[in-house]
């Protein structure tokens, strides 16, 4: 089983923080209790970067202190906790993704590589909330390549792995995209304060090996909206999703 299912990014989580919670903590028990009782024996869990929440180390690794922020970040660390309980029961990997960036059929606008390179897009102008805090990413071919990778690996390297390749600050994001799309840069104040530098040599370590950059990300996402593939549509922003969604319920 690999489950990637849960209410995510913060705004999204704070929207109603019960179902929240139920959603990302309570049905991955159950899952995981499901999977035990139906012979699985693999499970993988997209957990979160995010768990971090502010770090001054240079490089954050798997064994650093988790001091998660917001509802959708506790709701990630406790996941992990709930699901190491089990761990005796089947190989069992969790993984900690950075931001992703890239084109998917199932876009996420509200992620910074492409929310940015959007905004160039849309308005010829980037609005940047604070811009000094360091985030790593993850291109998503790459995401799904540490997918496969560890189903491929099976049982042979069951463990809690950063997945994170380009620690970038959000205002240095913001520059990249200008030498693709002519845009303005405006900086205004931030009440996001995470930020943390991801190292993922635990992963590299069984064998990885990183394929795609933000740039990467930031050039998909241009194609796709040049060729109409791509829109700047609340269903590609969660918490515009679910808020409709809220309102048809």
């Amino acid at each position: 089983i690999v489950h990637l299912a849960n209410i995510a990014n913060d705004p999204t989580g704070d929207l109603n923080s019960k179902l929240t919670w139920e959603v990302n903590v309570l049905a991955s028990m159950l899952l995981i209790e499901k999977a035990i009782k139906n012979g699985v024996e693999q499970f993988i869990y997209a957990s979160s970067g995010s768990v971090y929440g502010v770090k001054d180390e240079p490089d954050v690794i798997e064994d650093l202190s988790l001091v998660p922020i917001s509802d959708y970040n506790k709701t990630k660390m406790i996941s992990e906790r709930v699901l190491m309980s089990y761990q005796d029961k089947l190989t069992l990997q969790i993984i900690r993704p950075a931001t992703v960036c890239g084109y998917s059929p199932r876009m996420r606008l509200d992620l910074s590589v492409s929310m940015l390179t959007m905004q160039a897009l849309t308005n010829g102008r980037i609005t940047v909330f604070g811009g000094q805090q360091t985030r790593p990413n993850i291109h998503m071919n790459d995401m799904i390549g540490v997918y496969l990778h560890f189903l491929k690996l099976g049982g042979k390297a069951p463990g809690i792995y950063n997945a994170g390749f380009e620690n970038i600050s959000i205002l240095d994001i913001a520059n990249k995209v200008t030498e693709y799309i002519p845009a303005g840069i405006e900086i205004t104040k931030s009440n996001d304060p995470r930020s943390y530098r991801q190292n993922s040599d635990k992963l590299f370590d069984t064998g990885f090996t990183q394929k795609y950059s933000v740039e990467a990300g930031i050039k998909n996402v241009i194609e796709a909206y040049n060729l109409g593939k791509l829109k700047d549509e609340d269903r590609y922003y969660n918490i515009r999703a679910m808020k409709k969604l809220e309102n048809i319920n």
